[in-house]
């Protein structure tokens, strides 16, 4: 069975799109191990009600961010993980632990990369630069992890539309509502069954 693992900060409603698919059969696999570095992150919560293990893990609970990242490692390797999901997880991870499991985690951005993306844009940050500028269409990226923030190969992109009085809370909703709900579940699928690979930092789908 192809086994997921993820990290998360907040509410997870990302992680929620993959358990449900998971539930459906969309995805032939299973989440086996959620884990936060948020004690009172409702994504743990969606992990207790899917039966997941949901595990409260804190860079402050170690000496160092070094140790943190070993204890993470530990953590998957010992679930065997064949997949890193990160679901809002609002922590910079090291090429430590991104070189532990190369092309095996996956992040989702909320903007058609390469624009607003990088240092400093996440959440509604994100959403609040695309109006700034004006941009007519916008997005959600699934990309593999790298690491330097949001530079990975790219897997899925959709667009979404930005339309006038917008506001950064409702872009946010349409976006994943349109977008990240979709292709996040989507390239996980694509990936448990072994029909993307990865060819001179470019994804292609297979057969």
């Amino acid at each position: 069975m192809f086994k997921i693992g993820a990290l998360a900060s907040g509410g997870g409603t990302n992680l929620q799109a993959i358990l449900d698919a998971v539930e459906l059969g969309k995805i032939n696999g299973e989440v086996v191990s959620v884990v936060s570095n948020k004690k009172d992150a409702f994504a743990l919560e969606r992990a207790k009600k899917h039966n997941v293990e949901a595990v409260y893990m804190s860079r402050k609970l170690f000496k160092s961010f070094d140790e943190y990242e070993d204890a993470l490692i530990s953590h998957f390797k010992s679930r065997n993980v064949d997949l890193i999901i990160l679901a809002g997880f609002m922590v910079i991870l090291s090429a430590k632990f991104t070189d532990a499991f190369k092309n095996k985690i996956m992040n989702i951005h909320p903007s058609l990369i390469p624009s607003f993306c990088g240092k400093g844009f996440y959440g509604l940050k994100v959403h609040e630069a695309v109006l700034e500028k004006g941009v007519k269409l916008t997005g959600a990226t699934v990309h593999f992890v790298d690491s330097t923030a949001d530079t990975g190969p790219i897997i899925l992109q959709k667009a979404v539309e930005v339309k006038d009085g917008d506001t950064p809370e409702v872009l946010q909703k349409r976006v994943m509502e349109e977008a990240e709900w979709i292709i996040f579940p989507e390239a996980v699928r694509l990936f448990a069954e072994g029909k993307i690979v990865i060819d001179n930092n470019i994804v292609r789908r297979v057969d």
